[in-house]
C-alpha cells in the first residue's frame, strides 16, 4: 500500500512566551522543543527572523505544533492584554486591591488601539470590535487600571 501524501500528524502543541528577537537554545525553549527532537536552531533562526521588527522587551506567545517526522510549525500571538494595558497606563504592577486602589489610567482611545492590535489574533478574529473593547475594559478594571473617556475629564472630576 502507498502511503498518503500531504497530511503530517501532530504529536503535540507547546505554548512558549518568548521575548521578541531573543529565542536561544538555551531554558525555556530547549527543553521544550528538544524532548520532541525539534530542530532548536531552526526555530531559533526562524522565530527570530519573524520578530525582528518587534522591540525585544515584548512578551510574544508562541505555538508550536510538533510532528510525527521531526518538523514544526509555530504561529505567534499578539502579547497578552494585561502587557499593552500596563504599558499605556505606565504601571509595573497592578493595584493589590483593584476597585478600591488605582494603578494607573487608560483612555478609551487606549482600549480602541488594544482591541485594533489583539483583534488579529486568530482567537479572537471573529470577535466584534466592541465586545474586544468591553472585554478590555473589564481586564482593565479588574487590575485596578482607571478607564476614562479622556485624561482631560479625569482632572475635572
Amino acid at each position: 500500500m502507498a502511503q498518503q501524501q500531504g497530511a503530517k500528524r501532530a504529536v503535540t502543541t507547546i505554548r512558549l512566551i518568548i521575548n521578541a528577537g531573543q529565542a536561544k537554545p538555551a531554558p525555556p525553549v530547549g527543553p521544550a522543543l528538544g524532548q520532541h527532537g525539534l530542530n532548536l536552531m531552526g526555530f531559533c533562526k526562524e522565530f527570530n527572523a519573524r520578530t525582528q521588527q518587534m522591540k525585544p522587551d515584548v512578551p510574544v506567545p508562541v505555538t508550536v505544533t510538533a510532528y510525527a517526522d521531526r518538523t514544526f510549525d509555530f504561529q505567534i500571538r499578539s502579547p497578552s492584554p494585561m502587557y499593552f494595558l500596563k504599558r499605556a497606563a505606565g504601571i509595573n504592577r497592578c493595584a493589590k486591591s483593584p476597585g478600591h486602589d488605582a494603578a494607573g489610567t487608560v483612555t478609551l482611545k487606549h482600549i480602541y488601539e488594544i482591541a485594533k492590535i489583539k483583534q488579529q489574533d486568530p482567537d479572537c478574529q471573529y470577535l466584534s470590535l466592541k465586545g474586544i473593547c468591553t472585554s478590555l475594559i473589564g481586564t482593565a478594571r479588574s487590575m485596578g487600571i482607571k478607564v476614562v473617556r479622556n485624561l482631560d475629564s479625569e482632572a475635572t472630576n
